[in-house]
């Protein structure tokens, strides 16, 4: 659905108009098209040591990137990455966070700004431990300092793993970006060194099979058409009633359709029958299939309840557990869930979906250690406000409010929350275990 107000804001009369009054001006985002070259400009890498030389190193001769490890007066900066992760004392943030504060404002629209550090430990010193939780407080900050579409992301590294690791390279390539577009105040914890890079990082899932659940419509086509564009052969789900689109949706990404209501008892066994008769193989689920029934709690009844559980949450149970005793899904299989940030922060009205979202959750954490062992992974993304057709529903004025409830001053897009599954399905993200990454444009509501 069309967002008016941001066009009105970014187009003739009406842009000066809104600027004279103090409104609200957020900027259309740039998303990602194929070919799209990875950044537009230089890129000012931060911080001392042996490991920020190494990122520096990564984007310049590996990505061949304009690296600069000093801010050169003049020059426009596409993104600013701050090594962080040698960090022993709060003091030591001064020199990279003011030398990053003092090209914040030459930063072009849709710039990056990616912090790279350590995840703090029980049993860190005291110093060590305050610098490392200071960066995710920091970062969280200055995300909702940034504007013109730009987004401030951060990674946090296990104590082990690298900063050369897979899934550290992968997931800076993903938050520098545009794929990361809606992504914004978040930090991804790297698990493990874990996973692998691609051949070809415009198709990094050639060869893999993925199942798409829901995907007649909506978000769920996004995905599907996201997957086959980054090479997957692709299984479409949904519910016969849905069959026509399913059919479109199937045709369009040259994959197949599978007619089939999650909630069946076999519906985890008939979707591993299907993706090994048809394509010899199953490597990626994603489990995006789900309802809403909002009703205040103390007007809701049991079957109103009952279905959003059943749909949101036991299916994938159940999918799941079939998939995991096959003995057919282990070849660094992949498992990314659709949670959301009602499932984090709760929202008015929907104890049910929260509920189910809270649980998709719980299940991804403990789902992952189950994978491991086969280079596998479980994570989830958590979709903030996005245009769909259930949103298109909501009240006028409650859907603007909501609009504007960000960091980025708009909704989100179907893609947006499809670029992110991508990722999360990529070979790149094998170090990423049990995660649950927002797509929300800082929401500011929740944590």
């Amino acid at each position: 659905m069309s967002d008016t107000y941001l066009n009105l804001v970014n187009s003739g009369v009406t842009k000066k108009i809104a600027k004279q009054l103090g409104l609200p001006q957020p900027s259309p985002l740039r998303r990602y098209e194929p070919g799209q070259p990875l950044l537009q400009g230089a890129v000012l890498v931060l911080g001392r040591g042996a490991q920020s030389d190494a990122l520096a190193g990564l984007l310049s001769s590996d990505w061949d990137l304009d690296v600069h490890r000093h801010a050169t007066p003049g020059t426009r900066y596409s993104a600013v990455v701050l090594a962080l992760t040698e960090l022993t004392h709060p003091d030591q943030l001064s020199d990279p966070v003011l030398a990053a504060g003092g090209v914040l404002k030459t930063l072009p629209k849709g710039a990056r700004v990616v912090t790279v550090s350590r995840a703090s430990r029980p049993d860190d010193a005291p110093a060590v431990a305050a610098a490392r939780q200071g960066v995710d407080g920091m970062l969280r900050s200055v995300a909702k300092e940034l504007r013109g579409g730009s987004t401030g992301n951060g990674i946090v590294l296990a104590e082990d793993v690298p900063v050369t690791a897979p899934s550290v390279v992968g997931a800076l390539r993903f938050f520098l970006s545009t794929k990361s577009a809606f992504v914004d105040g978040q930090l991804l914890t790297i698990d493990s060194s874990a996973g692998a890079l691609p051949d070809d990082w415009e198709r990094p899932l050639a060869g893999r099979v993925a199942v798409v659940t829901g995907a007649a419509r909506g978000i769920g086509a996004s995905i599907a058409d996201t997957l086959a564009r980054d090479g997957a052969t692709v299984i479409a789900v949904d519910v016969p009633a849905a069959g026509e689109q399913l059919a479109t949706v199937a045709n369009r990404v040259r994959g197949t359709a599978l007619q089939l209501d999650v909630t069946a008892e076999d519906a985890g066994a008939r979707i591993l029958e299907h993706a090994l008769q048809r394509h010899g193989r199953l490597d990626i689920v994603v489990h995006n299939a789900g309802i809403t029934r909002d009703k205040l709690l103390a007007n809701m009844a049991p079957d109103t309840w009952d279905s959003v559980l059943a749909v949101n949450i036991a299916s994938q149970l159940r999918i799941n557990e079939a998939l995991l005793t096959s003995g057919d899904f282990t070849d660094a299989p992949r498992v990314v869930s659709l949670a959301s940030t009602s499932g984090i922060a709760g929202n008015r009205g929907q104890t049910n979906y929260a509920a189910s979202k809270g649980g998709v959750i719980g299940m991804v954490r403990a789902t992952a250690p189950l994978l491991t062992a086969f280079g596998g992974t479980a994570n989830a993304v958590a979709p903030g406000f996005i245009e769909t057709e259930m949103t298109a529903r909501i009240p006028a004025v409650t859907r603007q409010v909501a609009r504007r409830l960000n960091s980025l001053q708009q909704g989100g897009q179907p893609v947006d929350v499809a670029e992110t599954v991508a990722f999360l399905a990529s070979p790149a993200a094998g170090g990423v275990v049990g995660r649950v990454l927002r797509v929300c444009g800082q929401n500011l509501v929740g944590q």
